[in-house]
C-alpha cells in the first residue's frame, strides 16, 4: 500500500476530529499524538482513515 502519510506529518481522522501528528508508521498504522485541555494521547490508526491536515482552511472549504 502506498501512502503520503509520514512521520512528522499533521493529520485528521477522515471523518474529522482533532489535528494530530504522526509520531511513527508501523506497517499498515501510523501513531499519532495529539492534546485536548492540555492532556496528551497517543494512538494508533490504521492509514486509511487518516487525510492530511491543511489546517482550519480546509474544515469550511
Amino acid at each position: 500500500m502506498s501512502s503520503d502519510i509520514k512521520v512528522g506529518d499533521a493529520v485528521r481522522l477522515k471523518t474529522g476530529g482533532a489535528s494530530m501528528t504522526v509520531e511513527s508508521i508501523e506497517g499498515w498504522k501510523a501513531v499519532c499524538v495529539w492534546r485536548d485541555n492540555n492532556k496528551p494521547y497517543r494512538e494508533p490508526y490504521p492509514l486509511l482513515v487518516l487525510r492530511a491536515d491543511a489546517g482550519p482552511a480546509a474544515e469550511t472549504a
